[in-house]
């Protein structure tokens, strides 16, 4: 078992945007670089804006350093942003400050907007004229939502454009040492959703079970002991290798290793919180040291 911390460079120190400052919710017609409520009226033989274009922009797993470069210039140009809890605050710093920012985050018990809520608010800035920035964490199509959002999008005569992003398990692969694949020991890998949107995790748990496959359960933390148990019960020995990785590529990185029976324990003790990924697998035994030694050697 290990639990390490990612050491922040000084890249990512900076901090202009408190979390803590949001107003979940915030008004759209509201601009941080003021307030357009005293624009002059438009007169009755104006024509109305053009329509703009929605971007569902996948921000990556945190480190603005992982952002494509697509992502990155839309960010820089944007004159509206709605963006997610998921997203780095190191990429929150890198909305202008003349952009609208719209904070619709999603925590557990926690939603600044409803679903239906944040299709609307797409649609409304865009038929202001506005090129809307849809900043979310990760990937938008993976456990994003962008799904929903684009058809919402669609379905209003709104041009939708998708602009990929790292997904969080490939972040978490990737500066952990934990690789994904590995031909002697997983064939397969699966990635899951740890909440249901009835709010069950009923999941097909004999496919989940499944031996030589690396499982990557998003969103599942506080369910964590119930889905152990499942698993364990559904095939897999109680000493498989299992991690739950905190908030991957940013400076509150940090994980614990162990096994599917004392992960859950493990887990309370460490106090690993939300947002984190499970992933259960052979290869995770691989290197289970690598976040430590990384965290060492930077710390030197």
């Amino acid at each position: 078992m290990y639990a390490a911390h990612h050491t922040p460079t000084a890249a990512l120190a900076s901090r202009r945007t408190s979390r803590s400052s949001r107003a979940p919710g915030d008004n759209p017609a509201r601009s941080r670089g003021g307030d357009s409520s005293g624009a002059a009226p438009a007169s009755l033989d104006q024509a109305p804006p053009a329509v703009g274009k929605v971007h569902l922009v996948g921000a990556g797993p945190g480190d603005p350093e992982l952002l494509t470069l697509r992502a990155a210039r839309l960010i820089a140009n944007a004159k509206a942003v709605v963006y997610d809890h998921l997203v780095g605050d190191a990429i929150v710093d890198l909305i202008p400050p003349t952009a609208r920012r719209v904070y619709a985050g999603k925590e557990a018990g926690n939603h600044a907007l409803p679903q239906h809520a944040i299709n609307q608010l797409l649609v409304d800035l865009a038929r202001e004229g506005l090129d809307v920035v849809r900043l979310k964490g990760g990937d938008p199509f993976i456990f994003g939502r962008g799904g929903e959002e684009m058809q919402a999008v669609q379905a209003a005569g709104i041009r939708c454009e998708i602009v990929p992003g790292i997904t969080a398990a490939a972040g978490a692969a990737s500066c952990t040492g934990i690789p994904l694949t590995h031909r002697e020991h997983a064939q397969t890998l699966v990635f899951a959703t740890g909440h249901l949107k009835d709010g069950t995790v009923d999941l097909d748990w004999p496919a989940l079970a499944r031996p030589r496959q690396t499982l990557v359960i998003y969103m599942g933390l506080g369910a964590l002991e119930a889905i152990c148990t499942q698993l364990i019960a559904h095939g897999l020995p109680a000493t498989t290798p299992a991690a739950v990785i905190h908030a991957a590529t940013t400076p509150a990185q940090c994980g614990v290793h162990s096994t599917l029976a004392d992960l859950p324990n493990d887990v309370r003790e460490r106090g690993i919180r939300a947002p984190a990924l499970i992933m259960v697998g052979e290869v995770i035994s691989i290197d289970p040291g690598m976040l430590l030694t990384q965290t060492l050697a930077t710390t030197a």
